[in-house]
């Protein structure tokens, strides 16, 4: 009998499916802004929620969410001043709030039997019913916003300026991204865990780079190669008991790997074939930065 009959399994499936759609498609905007990274500064800051909602004996999900959005506005908000402490205004926040979390999570030891490791590198196959709602939720908020308003966030990640002068509300539209990055690490903190979020959000968006031309062909396919990457890695560590978040994460990265070998080939075909044809070398395939 297969191991997804059972239901521990299923909402695992589901749980890491919500992170693969979620997580690139809010990443390709982190990406736009070269803020790749940003997801794991934030995750350092969502473990003092997950370690504030063990010591309350509340869910680590929902305070995480707090916790974390409060560190993104405060992110945005030093970037936005664009001074150059704030490199260490981010390195306090980012490390603050990691050494916060362990530090909580040691106090509720006493009330919770908890693993620090399972929020850290994930553990999809404990999500419960209740944690799979919020996930499904929250998955779903992030989706809105990131389809929804597609075209405003992508003219605040090309050009802020440009942005400004058109009248969109540019500071208004930051904060919202920086929480909807917040809300995709809560979600994606039980599929791959705080220290590989960031790349669910990135590695996706990578590979699609490689073989689309447009903003919103790249977004579609990063969502698809996400949702496939999270199905896979899930399949396989089920089948031959590995870290789910881990393997998940390595899914994503052959994909890219893959995709990078056949645009190099690609290249060299189209290369030869134009030499030979007379009509010089072939441009590769590359995004076209249109919304």
């Amino acid at each position: 009998m297969s191991l997804f009959a059972y239901d521990f399994m299923q909402r695992a499936l589901l749980g890491v499916l919500i992170t693969g759609l979620a997580a690139p498609a809010l990443g390709i905007y982190l990406v736009q802004r070269r803020m790749a990274l940003i997801g794991d500064g934030i995750g350092h800051v969502a473990l003092t929620g997950v370690g504030l909602g063990l010591l309350t004996s509340r869910s680590p999900v929902i305070t995480a969410v707090v916790v974390s959005a409060l560190g993104a506005v405060a992110v945005e908000l030093i970037r936005e001043r664009g001074k150059a402490s704030g490199d260490i205004a981010l390195a306090l926040l980012f490390y603050g709030g990691i050494s916060g979390g362990v530090f909580l999570v040691a106090l509720a030891a006493g009330k919770t039997n908890a693993n620090l490791m399972a929020y850290l590198f994930g553990s999809p196959l404990t999500t419960s019913r209740d944690d799979l709602v919020v996930m499904a939720v929250l998955g779903g908020v992030v989706l809105a916003v990131t389809l929804l308003l597609r075209p405003w966030l992508f003219a605040i990640c090309q050009d802020e300026e440009y942005a400004r002068v058109a009248g969109l509300p540019v500071r208004a539209l930051n904060l919202l991204l920086a929480v909807t990055t917040a809300v995709t690490v809560t979600v994606a903190m039980r599929a791959v865990g705080l220290l590989l979020v960031s790349a669910m959000m990135v590695v996706p968006v990578a590979a699609a780079q490689l073989v689309t031309r447009g903003f919103r062909a790249t977004m579609h396919l990063a969502m698809v190669l996400g949702v496939a990457a999270a199905a896979v890695g899930i399949w396989i560590a089920a089948e031959y008991d590995t870290a789910p978040g881990a393997t998940i994460v390595l899914v994503a990265i052959a994909a890219f790997a893959v995709l990078a070998a056949g645009a190099a080939v690609w290249r060299t075909a189209r290369r030869r074939a134009g030499a030979a044809g007379g009509d010089g070398e072939a441009e590769p395939p590359e995004v076209v930065l249109q919304a």
